[in-house]
């Protein structure tokens, strides 16, 4: 047991420490803030980061993420040229800071932010960097008011909105937001339309829960729900299915690369994905680090 739990350590330390991991700073002023209309009210906001999506009426705004910090004002313009209402609400679907950056901005705003229990306690507990430099706690203003570990509903401007968490997914603090009056559902990191999936070890996702969580939306999805990824272009249930089915057959190769007594570093050479490259959207970039992950999952479950 004690060796499988170095063993797992390890693995997070090489996730964690892999160039693939590692984010350069934005240049923020050359950003635009995009804005795309899904329903009379209901609008998406893409700049630098997660997707958000915007909830407007006579109640008020809500958003699902807030992108970067030096974002904040850039988002709020592209809010006011379709809504003058007060953003009261903000749900964080997961931890990372292209999605939580701009919550203290939002607080001051007036927005009340809602997430679970684990996100609210990553804020205040960060994780060291690669270099092992202490993380810096998040300020009390850009912390959760509201947290939560069952389904829990918000009900503003004629929508009850759904927060549905998902146990140890993409981070073990994840939510899937839907709007069932809408038909659509955001889902945060659990799912993207670029590149390979992605689980963040060291802030307690897992394979499991990543399957769960997509199973989840498909569950609450119809053949017309629009649903909007934390990254890339908004997609249908049927794309979700096919990321579930991709992670089950990357993860059966990687089995046997396993089985056959490979190293991580094999059975990236080995190319599982092979086959699913070329429906990929950034498969060059992601495709080693989702390898690396799935290795380490099933290495550590043996």
């Amino acid at each position: 047991m004690k060796r499988t739990i170095a063993s797992f350590a390890a693995f997070i330390a090489l996730l964690t420490a892999s160039p693939a991991f590692a984010q350069a700073t934005p240049d923020f002023g050359k950003v635009e803030i995009k804005a795309t209309q899904l329903a009379p009210d209901f609008w998406t906001l893409e700049g630098q980061g997660g997707t958000i999506s915007v909830l407007t009426g006579n109640d008020g705004i809500l958003l699902v993420d807030s992108q970067f910090a030096p974002l904040t004002d850039k988002l709020v313009a592209a809010i006011r040229k379709f809504s003058d209402k007060p953003i009261r609400f903000l749900v964080d679907t997961h931890v990372h800071p292209d999605h939580v950056g701009g919550n203290g901005n939002f607080a001051k705003l007036g927005a009340t932010i809602f997430a679970r229990d684990q996100l609210r306690w990553r804020m205040e507990h960060p994780n060291p960097a690669a270099d092992g430099t202490p993380g810096k706690p998040a300020p009390e203003q850009a912390l959760p008011v509201v947290t939560y570990n069952a389904s829990l509903s918000i009900h503003v401007d004629g929508e009850d909105v759904r927060l549905l968490p998902v146990v140890a997914a993409h981070t073990d603090g994840d939510t899937v937001v839907s709007f069932p009056g809408h038909d659509i559902i955001a889902a945060g990191d659990i799912f993207r339309s670029v590149g390979y999936p992605y689980v963040d070890l060291a802030s307690g996702g897992t394979l499991a829960g990543i399957l769960e969580g997509l199973s989840e939306i498909v569950d609450r999805s119809g053949p017309a729900t629009k649903i909007i990824p934390g990254h890339g272009p908004i997609v249908d249930r049927n794309a979700v299915l096919a990321q579930r089915d991709l992670i089950l057959a990357v993860r059966a190769k990687v089995q046997k690369l396993i089985e056959q007594g490979r190293s991580v570093d094999e059975a990236i050479a080995a190319h599982p994905t092979a086959e699913f490259d070329a429906r990929v959207p950034q498969s060059a970039q992601t495709a080693d680090r989702f390898v690396r992950w799935v290795y380490a999952e099933v290495q550590a479950n043996r």
